[in-house]
């Protein structure tokens, strides 16, 4: 609104408000628009400076109800209010803000701007070690990638003043002397907030206490924040939802992520899509998709990304000698069954299930898709087996659809590829040390010991063969997806499908807190943010946005060395005949995954399974009451979606190999 835009009250004007029951300190400090009305006016203290828009049109409220727009029962100092705003009372005080337009403000305590303040930008919330040294700047634009560099790239301490240095100058241009109330906001039945910028079309309706803050909502993804809700030094993202209770002590909410049934959490960062329902973080950086949803779960000074917590999980992040100075890393896609424990420091690998109570620090970060589960106060590992799981297959389709996020201006980058070259490579390390393990420990060994955990025998055997197949299951998908695309009508144009298209993606893959990536482009921003040549947030976020998008022929890059090592082959002058048993050990490397996860999900319906099914009747009772609920197996969605996997994979080796033979048999 433009100054020039408001006009002194007339004298008439000021009667008719007094006699509505309107007082002010001075009228001459109270500006309206040219089309005022002082018809919807009533019973409103004003003091300092204050500016009304004009009040003509309609406020709507849940469940239909529409009102007509206007100020009663409060007291307003030193505020801007929109165009057909709806406040009404008793509201003790509304101090220095602006309303946008359409908004609706009622039965609220107080709401106050006592700057000077950053609305939570700039507040450093203490992530993985509690005793500080790795504080992340919070901010409106924060991104999980941003975040994971900030919070572990501590050893580019050049790196890390910089990019602290453009979120303190942004913070800085936030504050223009009052708080803001955007346009279509709604907050209602709230007791205090103070130092709190709302965004567009948010819903505050119930809390207790926010206080310096921001709410970034948007048309496209409100804000909801909900019942007894109390947050200090905070930020809130689009589409997030925070309702029941929840406590809030310097945190940064990401966008789409939903809190509820009394969760606390102080010094952490959830980024997309997480879900935190009863239980407590602390010190945490939670990464995209993380969830815990049951009473007595504590998450403590860790890293964590699509992390699914089992009731009672709880770790411990110091030995009672120099405090809580100890953090854990527990990659992608790990679950913790209820009850579960670990002893930080330590470092978890992906896709792996923790099982009972480990007191032991252990590394398994280059042993994935494990179980370490714990026996007699030892953890035994089991590498490779969540591979074979239905559950893992079933958590790697589900989490693309339940990615809530609706703003336009997505701040996350996530990758949900189940096999790529980060797990592979894991797997391709992995395999090296269950082989050198065999041979050091030798062949008849009942366990081999492995960073603090034991390895059966049958296990890092079966782990071997696990990974194997893996590993021919994803580059046979990347050979076999370029030929598809590609000519493969002589060796020559073969090898020219084969070539890569870019040079980068070689070397070392990283996950950045959901953004799978080369490391060497990383480490290659790090350089140009570190001299200059990068300067700004915007910048940085381009550069993410980039390596998502280049991902596949990155990937294809990466997968073509390790082609050439795993075959034993030579892309660059390969032939097409040689390709046809590459797809041959890829379609049986395809089933016979394909055939552990369809007998992993028979165990759902095996007679154990439906134990608890019929209760009052025998067996056929107990049958039909299992078949009545859970579906017959064959029927089964799981089971269905493999086996037409296993069809469509069958039928596209069987077309690879039909063209190759056909340009083999075409004369020359």
């Amino acid at each position: 609104m433009k100054e020039s835009a408001y006009r002194h009250l007339t004298a008439s004007e000021v009667s008719k408000l007094e006699l509505q029951g309107c007082t002010a300190e001075s009228w001459e400090r109270v500006q309206v628009k040219p089309e005022f009305d002082t018809s919807r006016i009533k019973r409103v203290s004003f003091h300092g400076d204050v500016q009304l828009g004009t009040f003509q049109g309609m406020a709507d409220f849940a469940g239909g109800l529409r009102l007509p727009s206007g100020i009663s029962d409060t007291r307003l100092y030193n505020c801007r209010i929109g165009d057909d705003v709806f406040i009404s009372g008793p509201i003790e005080m509304i101090a220095n803000y602006h309303i946008g337009d359409r908004a609706v403000i009622s039965h609220i305590d107080v709401m106050v701007y006592e700057g000077p303040t950053g609305f939570g930008n700039g507040f450093r919330v203490s992530v993985l070690n509690e005793a500080g040294g790795r504080e992340v700047p919070i901010f409106d634009r924060l991104s999980a990638q941003l975040a994971y560099i900030l919070a572990l790239y501590r050893h580019r301490p050049d790196v890390i003043s910089r990019i602290t240095a453009m979120i303190d100058d942004y913070t800085r241009q936030l504050d223009q002397g009052y708080g803001v109330v955007s346009e279509g906001a709604r907050i209602s039945h709230t007791h205090l907030i103070r130092n709190v910028r709302i965004g567009p079309y948010a819903v505050i309706d119930g809390a207790t206490s926010l206080e310096e803050g921001s709410i970034n909502s948007c048309l496209e993804d409100p804000v909801y924040i909900g019942p007894g809700i109390s947050a200090r030094d905070f930020i809130v993202s689009s589409g997030s939802r925070i309702t029941d209770s929840v406590f809030l002590d310097k945190c940064f909410v990401g966008q789409g992520v939903e809190l509820g049934k009394q969760y606390s959490a102080e010094n952490s960062l959830f980024f997309a899509n997480c879900a935190g329902f009863h239980g407590e973080a602390c010190s945490v950086f939670a990464g995209p998709f993380t969830v815990t949803h049951h009473k007595s779960t504590l998450l403590i000074a860790a890293y964590f990304s699509f992390l699914n917590a089992g009731s009672g999980s709880n770790q411990s992040n110091h030995m009672y000698k120099l405090g809580p100075i100890h953090q854990g890393i527990v990659e992608r896609g790990s679950k913790t069954t209820s009850d579960s424990y670990l002893l930080w420091p330590s470092k978890i690998g992906p896709f792996t299930l923790v099982m009972g109570r480990h007191y032991k620090n252990s590394d398994t970060s280059d042993l994935p898709f494990s179980y370490l589960v714990e026996s007699n106060d030892e953890s035994i590992l089991s590498p490779g087996v969540n591979l074979k799981s239905v559950g893992t297959i079933r958590d790697a389709q589900k989490w693309p659809k339940r990615d809530r996020r609706r703003d336009p201006d997505l701040l996350d980058v996530i990758n949900y590829n189940l096999l790529s070259p980060f797990t592979i490579q894991k797997m391709w390390r992995g395999r090296e040390i269950l082989r050198n393990l065999q041979k050091t420990s030798g062949q008849k060994s009942e366990f081999y010991s492995f960073e603090n955990t034991k390895i059966p025998r049958n296990a890092l055997e079966r782990g071997i063969q696990l990974y194997t197949t893996g590993i021919i299951k994803f580059l046979g998908n990347s050979i076999i997806s370029r030929i598809e695309k590609g000519d493969c009508s002589t060796a020559e144009k073969l090898q020219e499908t084969l070539k890569a298209d870019t040079g980068s993606g070689k070397g070392n893959w990283i996950d950045m807190a959901g953004l799978i990536t080369p490391q060497e482009l990383a480490e290659k921003l790090l350089d140009r943010i570190s001299n200059g040549q990068v300067n700004s947030i915007a910048g940085i976020e381009e550069e993410f946005r980039l390596w998502h998008s280049d991902y596949y022929e990155m990937e294809w890059t990466w997968a073509r060395e390790l082609v050439a090592k795993e075959f034993r082959i030579n892309l660059d002058s390969i032939i097409p005949e040689a390709v046809i048993p590459i797809v041959e050990t890829w379609r049986k490397a395809v089933v016979d995954l394909d055939e552990m996860l369809y007998e992993d999900a028979r165990k759902e319906f095996r007679i154990s399974a439906q134990t608890g099914f019929g209760t009052d009747g025998g067996e056929e009772e107990r049958a039909k009451d299992f078949s009545e609920v859970r579906g017959e197996f064959e029927q089964n969605p799981a089971v269905i979606a493999i086996r037409e996997h296993i069809r469509k994979k069958t039928a596209l080796a069987s077309k690879i190999i039909g063209r190759l033979l056909q340009n083999l048999n075409s004369p020359v």
